[in-house]
């Protein structure tokens, strides 16, 4: 056990860990050359595509250190993006130590700082490295600094990599053996082993990964899920070596697989503690906090005999996924589906193309919302995330909206723009603090609905790339929030239906109405696309009718002919406006909700 390093890789998004993760693999002849690929840990298509991790991976390594000893090093990725926090909060749980990269040129950003606080909540040794020393921009004495002054750590001990190059990759594998420490655990206690990630295989069932806290697990053993009370007989277990190692046993501080026949996916909990039956522990592990969604979309199948294949998809997907929260839904326009939580606008993205991609299923997706806190004149509360169950406006006292406390760091030049942005956002308060020379920090309070469209957008284009965001969650304020219907031909379209602030309802509301009028087929009458706020209309965009010339066969100049034949083809489209119904092509919806830009 003492020839045993639990760790993981943290940073902000982009500062290199695949590729130092690809470094180390290498290094440790965990893969061939033919066999080998960027991003190797990354198994979706989605990861290696968009070159960011969505998914935490684990692998098991063998290497022989200076001091001729061998060492199994248990290394787990993780992503860097804000909306998967709860991935790396995850992986923390099953490691002893970790490596925190810096970008050379970038220093020390918002998520490195997250990652940090993550990781000393559990207690963690912490391993800094410099990365991509080899960009001309890199500055190793400046990011030095800030690893001092910003994280707290020793400058000294920061290990100046290139992970492209593989540049002290060595000194890392070293640095990793000789500051971090090896797990800890009594041998001989009762087996307790932290689930922490689950993945669901066709041909196995549910693939749990596992990190062994005290005892050892055996093949063969039946176990117990502490929580749910669930029990069953372990077929395989072993180590994740890219592909998977079939052992006998998984001892004390080992991480690895285990398979015990689970076909059901909802009788699986992220989190549990499993035990032997025989010789059960007395308490479970503490299990980490369940991750809270605070980004709501409705989803619908493009087709409505689709619904049974979605049901399935989704159930998968939340095994993989312990952050998708989900429950039915229905629309009168798009028929059965779910009601989503995610944990932000990337997330949400995420899940869909992974539905797309990995099930083949085509999506329509509502515009996303957040949780309002709705108080009724009758003294009732309401927690209220879908516009289908908004209160009437009459019977609302007042609502309130989620605030966040944002934190954005910008280089000192791009300070201006970065408030300026705050500001169109209905940032509360401002404050500015200098982080290192030429580096500022804005923290700003600001609703967490401004930030879900196309903030971080805009704030990467203001700062030409260098602005990096993250957020907490501070508490509920007064907003003034509406409810839009969107109407096509005065009928209200409910799966288009949205909340927002009374400032911004209105160039929604617009756009919404230009989209569909570009995307609906014309009819014989003329078609009203309107938004609206109660009884009052805030938007409107017109379908014209299409209009057969009727006085084409007048020739000469017989002026009243021509107006009695126009007069009746008026009366006639009039009638039919009466009487027509308008279908709202899934296009319509898709082009409304793909390319929404409030």
């Amino acid at each position: 056990m003492k020839n045993v390093r639990n760790f993981c890789i943290i940073a902000h998004i982009d500062h290199g860990k695949s590729t130092l993760a690809d470094r180390l693999i290498q290094a440790c002849d965990a893969v061939s050359d033919r066999d080998f690929h960027d991003q190797v840990l990354d198994d979706m298509e989605l990861e290696r595509e968009r070159g960011i991790t969505i998914k935490s991976n684990s692998v098991t390594l063998s290497y022989r250190a200076k001091d001729g000893e061998t060492y199994q090093l248990n290394l787990i990725d993780t992503p860097g993006h804000v909306d998967f926090s709860h991935e790396v909060r995850r992986s923390l749980m099953a490691c002893d130590g970790a490596i925190i990269i810096i970008d050379a040129s970038q220093g020390v950003e918002a998520q490195t700082v997250a990652n940090l606080y993550l990781a000393l909540e559990h207690d963690l040794e912490l391993l800094p490295v410099i990365n991509k020393i080899d960009l001309p921009a890199a500055d190793v004495e400046r990011v030095r600094e800030e690893v001092d002054a910003d994280l707290g750590l020793d400058p000294f001990e920061a290990i100046p990599v290139s992970a492209k190059n593989g540049t002290g990759i060595e000194d890392v594998l070293e640095g990793i053996v000789q500051h971090l420490p090896p797990p800890s655990g009594e041998e001989k206690a009762p087996v307790q082993a932290l689930v922490f990630d689950a993945q669901y295989d066709s041909y196995r069932g549910i693939v749990l990964s596992c990190r062994v806290r005290q005892g050892e697990l055996k093949q063969g053993d039946k176990v117990r899920f502490m929580h749910s009370g669930r029990e069953y007989e372990v077929h395989e277990l072993g180590y994740n070596r890219i592909h998977r190692e079939k052992t006998r046993s998984l001892p004390t501080g080992a991480v690895g697989y285990v398979i015990t026949g689970i076909k059901t996916i909802r009788d699986v909990t992220i989190g549990d503690t499993l035990t032997a039956v025989a010789d059960p522990a007395p308490e479970p592990l503490p299990g980490y906090q369940p991750a809270k969604p605070v980004v709501f979309s409705s989803i619908y199948p493009m087709t409505t005999d689709e619904y049974p294949e979605l049901t399935a998809a989704i159930e998968k997907l939340a095994l993989n996924d312990a952050a998708l929260v989900y429950q039915k839904d229905a629309s009168a326009a798009l028929g059965f589906g779910f009601r989503c939580g995610f944990l932000g606008l990337l997330h949400l993205d995420v899940v869909q193309e992974r539905l797309k991609r990995e099930f083949e299923l085509s999506l329509v997706l509502s515009a996303p919302s957040v949780l309002y806190h709705v108080t009724l004149k009758n003294g009732t509360h309401e927690d209220v995330d879908n516009p289908a169950n908004w209160p009437e406006v009459g019977d609302i006292e007042h609502v309130e909206e989620p605030y966040i406390r944002a934190s954005i760091m910008v280089p000192e030049t791009h300070l201006g723009a970065a408030m300026t942005l705050c500001r169109e956002h209905r940032a509360a308060t401002m404050q500015t603090n200098y982080l290192a020379k030429g580096r500022m920090e804005v923290v700003t309070e600001m609703p967490l609905a401004e930030v879900l469209f196309d903030f971080y957008d805009k704030l990467k284009s203001a700062t030409r790339g260098y602005g990096s965001f993250d957020y907490e969650e501070l508490d509920y304020r007064p907003g003034n929030i509406v409810k839009v219907d969107i109407l096509v031909h005065h009928e209200k379209v409910d799966a288009l239906a949205f909340l927002a602030h009374e400032e911004k309802a209105r160039p929604r509301a617009l756009h919404y109405s230009e989209q569909l009028a570009k995307n609906i087929p014309r009819h014989q009458f003329k078609i009203p696309v309107q938004g609206a706020i109660g009884g009052n209309i805030i938007a409107r965009s017109t379908i014209n009718a299409f209009r057969k010339d009727v006085t084409a066969k007048c020739y000469g100049g017989d002026v009243s002919r021509k107006r009695k034949l126009l007069e009746k083809q008026k009366k006639g489209k009039e009638k039919m406006k009466l009487v027509g119904s308008v279908q709202i092509p899934q296009e319509a919806f898709v082009s409304v909700l793909r390319t929404d830009q409030p």
